[in-house]
């Protein structure tokens, strides 16, 4: 038993803590709270004297009558079990009385003496029982009832009486089988042949009532009287030969086997009967064992072995299965199937340390690295290894091995069943040369007004929308046209199941289309071309279709593959057409997809905004992505906190060929990533944070170093450098100028941009272009006031910009040494929207704070939220109070009304600014 806490105790007697441990400190056993340990002597001896106490509580709440019925089944019971005990006791001192008789007679020869005393008590044990006195017809009623009774109370003792003796009479029937089983089998063993004995003829029954003992009592003189015969021919057998004298003697010393009935009391006289009976049953359960065991051991072998066939040939199928995906995932990927499926191969990731190659192929670094020195590269553990030398040593090694590239290492081909799969609305993008009409086609097909807030017309950033055409989704991306976006329309191609190259019909084919041709061949995507224009007096829809046959598009009336579709934008002509046809290529596709799954997809887009922070544009391209949801996107990570429909409304879900802006990023991804969802967010923090890792060693290992060759032939050449810090409001507009800026004449100059992000120009940006000796260009962003306070005082160069192609121009102007007078925007002051006021047949006046410098009524102004310009004007009114001033000082309050714009919000910075020309001295 073990140890007990007070409570556990408490709990086990159904009382409360506090007044068990009253009783246990009454009872002067050490215990102090509830928590306290009892040993086992302490809980024995709380035991003994509470649980009389609580055994007479719980009886005295039970119902009295159903006690009372109780008390008597109880003693109902005890009486039976009486009369029976009584028996049982009566029946074993007469067999013990005749045991020990026979036991006296054969011991002392005064066998007569006990045959004539069994007789006397079988037959005193015959003498019938008086029978009951006939009731008189001159008594009473009342006195026959109470006889009847009587008679029927004797008639059920005796019935009882019978049963109980027809049941000891079975059991010695069985343990009279038993011994003779017994002396069959020693007899067996000895070589003698038992010959089966004449049963006595069992007395005739008598006339009389019989006792309740009557068939026990016949028993027992039939087995004296079987006894008695055994011994007389016991004495009558004849002596055995000399040679077998001994053993005869030890067999006549031995007495013989005698049937004594299995009774409790007389345990102790059985003797050798009842062990040899233990042993007969040993025996048996032990040989049943014995074949119970043989059987399982059969029946586990044979089902085993079917077993091991059936899992062999499951496990066989199942292998072939995998390598079969697996060689499918190879050459989706356009990898060599056999590489893929030799086990001997190790893949080796790109840009591997000498310890990270040594641990693959399991050798020692030491061994590595030696066998570089020979080759003449003198490398660390920790220096990285280029393809090549990875290749060569493991060939020296002569081991196989396969250099993944970053790209492949985290690809994932996913493989879905037909029965996964199902319809998705197509995805459309918009290609084509630059003014041509893309937008204005989306805006005629979207009846929105996308065009107007571009800045010269041009659109800047990648653009996802949703239409319903007759209860049919498409969705539509708008990539750029300028040449400059050539990295962001080749995003696009990747994400599009058709694509819509427009092309305008007054100015038939240009150089951006046929970029665009050959990045919708690479893509492998079909064409649809929309000649737009047409409305227009030069328009040539024909000569349009002439100049595209000689880039491989043909007409399908011509006999060729491409639908051509004449539209007009401005005037809405020929949009139910596109439509129409947008919607029949992609029935001819039969786009599919599991909407079931994780969710999956490119990112088109993606900003920092000030009050949400990173945001992404994406669209699902499998799986379903709702809130919630653990995603990694290049090197960022993170928990969906909102999805945004390109509506402005919260979705609840993003299904495949839905874009949606998400956030809850940990950074801004980079335009063109895959972005994948998790079912743990550790998970994707660690892909996350390992892509990281690997982005900026390849970043250190891609800087160049200086050595004394190159110092040599950059002074022999006379080469300098420019760097640049680049700020913009999306990604895709920073890859753009890196593009342009690789694409430009570098012999003489040589650019760099040594920092790129997104968002406003900041006190961070201005002092690491000081330290840099570098120039900020900010694309359609503009500096905080601590920033051109910075710049002003370290001399920095900020050139703003909002069309690429201008900071471009200036760049290789000033380049090639040919500079025209500086165009130079003088900030004259800066003033805090702090309210709004609704004016009739005015519009909207923004009540401003004057917080820097000098507002003139003749400046020019711009409208800035979030560090970035929303739009660019003139002042229409400037008062204070009532009175029209041509000018406000800072410190002032005043009401401004922009020209043009009406959107103004509280918060918003109106900054005053005069264009001059300065002329160039460098």
């Amino acid at each position: 038993m073990a140890s007990m806490r007070v409570h556990e105790l408490a709990k086990e007697f159904g009382m409360d803590s506090k007044e068990l441990l009253s009783r246990i400190q009454g009872m002067k056993i050490p215990a102090k709270s509830h928590a306290s340990m009892l040993t086992d002597a302490h809980v024995e001896q709380i035991r003994k004297a509470i649980v009389p106490e609580l055994s007479a509580k719980v009886a005295a709440k039970i119902d009295p009558k159903a006690a009372e019925v109780a008390k008597a089944e109880a003693e109902k019971k005890a009486e039976e079990k009486a009369e029976v005990e009584r028996a049982r006791r009566e029946a074993v001192e007469r067999e013990r009385a005749q045991r020990d008789a026979e036991r006296a007679r054969r011991g002392k020869g005064a066998g007569a003496a006990e045959h004539r005393e069994a007789p006397q008590a079988h037959e005193k044990a015959k003498k019938p029982a008086p029978a009951p006195v006939a009731s008189s017809g001159l008594s009473s009623l009342a006195k026959q009832i109470e006889e009847q009774k009587a008679a029927e109370a004797e008639r059920r003792k005796k019935a009882a009486a019978e049963a109980r003796a027809a049941k000891l009479a079975a059991e010695v029937a069985k343990k009279k089988a038993v011994a003779e089983a017994l002396a069959n089998r020693g007899a067996k063993k000895t070589g003698k042949v038992v010959a089966p004995e004449r049963q006595p003829k069992k007395p005739a029954p008598s006339m009389a009532p019989k006792s309740s003992f009557s068939s026990l009592l016949s028993q027992i003189e039939a087995e004296n009287a079987r006894i008695s015969a055994e011994k007389a021919a016991a004495k009558q057998q004849p002596a055995r030969p000399a040679k077998k004298h001994g053993k005869a003697q030890g067999q006549k010393g031995r007495a013989p086997h005698h049937f004594e009935p299995d009774v409790p009391e007389l345990a102790n006289a059985q003797g050798e009967d009842r062990y040899a009976q233990m042993a007969v049953q040993a025996e048996k359960l032990q040989r049943d064992k014995v074949l119970a065991d043989a059987r399982a051991a059969v029946a586990a072998a044979t089902s085993n072995t079917e077993g091991e066939g059936r899992r062999k040939k499951r496990k066989e199928k199942r292998e072939k299965q995998q390598r079969e995906r697996m060689a499918m995932e190879a050459m989706e990927r356009g990898i060599d199937p056999d590489l893929v499926l030799d086990d001997s191969v190790v893949e080796v990731p790109q840009g591997a340390t000498v310890g990270e190659f040594a641990e693959l192929l399991g050798v020692n670094s030491s061994e590595i690295i030696k066998k570089l020195f020979m080759l003449g590269q003198v490398l660390t553990v920790t220096q990285t290894m280029t393809d090549e030398l990875i290749e060569l040593i493991a060939d020296d090694m002569g081991r196989k091995v396969r250099v993944v590239s970053p790209e492949e290492e985290y690809a994932v081909v996913y493989n879905d069943t037909e029965a996964d799969l199902k319809p998705r609305p197509p995805v459309v993008t918009v290609m084509g040369h630059v003014d041509h009409g893309k937008t204005s086609l989306l805006d005629a097909i979207r009846h929105t007004g996308v065009a107007a807030g571009e800045a010269g017309g041009i659109t800047q950033h990648i653009g996802a929308s949703v239409v319903n055409i007759n209860g049919r989704q498409i969705t539509f991306i708008d990539t750029p046209g300028h040449e400059a976006f050539t990295a962001m329309r080749a995003r696009g191609a990747q994400v599009t199941d058709v694509i819509v190259l427009v092309v305008a019909a007054d100015d038939g084919v240009m150089p951006q289309t046929i970029e665009a041709i050959n990045h919708a061949k690479a893509a492998k995507v079909p064409i649809v071309v929309a000649v737009n224009k047409i409305d227009k007096p030069g328009a040539q829809p024909d000569r349009v279709r002439q100049e595209l046959v000689e880039y491989g598009v043909i007409p399908e009336e011509w006999g060729g593959q491409n639908m051509f579709v004449n539209v007009s934008a401005k005037q809405k002509l020929g949009i139910d057409d596109l439509l129409e046809t947008i919607i029949l290529q992609a029935d001819v596709l039969e786009l599919k997809a599991n909407p079931d799954a994780l969710a999956s997809g490119f990112v088109i887009e993606a900003n920092l905004d000030k009050g949400r922070g990173p945001v992404a544009t994406v669209l699902v391209q499998r799986g379903t992505l709702k809130p919630g949801d653990a995603v990694v996107a290049g090197t960022s990570h993170g928990r969906v906190r909102a999805l945004v429909n390109p509506r402005g409304e919260h979705a609840k879900e993003a299904r495949p060929s839905d874009p949606v802006e998400i956030l809850g990023l940990s950074s801004v991804p980079t335009a063109g990533d895959e972005f994948r969802v998790f079912e743990d967010e550790r998970d994707a923090r660690k892909l996350a944070e390992e892509r990281a890792l690997r982005a900026r060693l390849a970043a250190q290992e891609a800087k160049s170093h200086m050595s004394l060759d190159d110092l040599f032939n950059r002074i022999e050449g006379g080469a300098t450098e420019l760097n640049l810090v680049v700020k913009a409001d999306v990604q895709g507009s920073i890859e753009a100028l890196r593009d342009a800026f690789e694409k430009m004449d570098q012999s003489e100059v040589k650019i760099n941009i040594i920092h790129s992000a997104v968002g406003g120009v900041t006190e961070t940006d201005v002092t690491l272009a000081a330290a840099s000796d570098a120039i900020i260009i900010g694309f359609n962003v503009r500096p905080t006031a601590g920033a051109r306070k910075a710049a002003e005082h370290e001399k920095v160069d900020i050139r703003l910009y909002r069309v690429i192609y201008q900071a471009i121009e200036d760049i290789n102007a000033a380049r090639v040494g040919m500079l025209s007078p500086e165009i130079v925007e003088r900030d004259t002051g800066s003033a805090e929207v702090r309210d709004v006021f609704r004016v009739p047949k005015v519009g909207n006046i923004a009540g401003c704070y004057i917080t820097e410098g000098e507002i003139s009524r003749d400046d020019k102004v711009r409208v800035v939220r979030d560090s970035t310009v929303i739009f660019e004007g003139k002042i229409s009114s400037l008062r204070r109070f009532k009175d029209d001033v041509k000018t406000v000082k800072q410190g002032y309050e005043c009401g401004i009304g922009v020209d043009g714009y009406q959107d103004i919000k509280v918060g918003d910075v109106i900054e005053g600014y005069r264009i001059e020309e300065v002329e160039r001295t460098e």
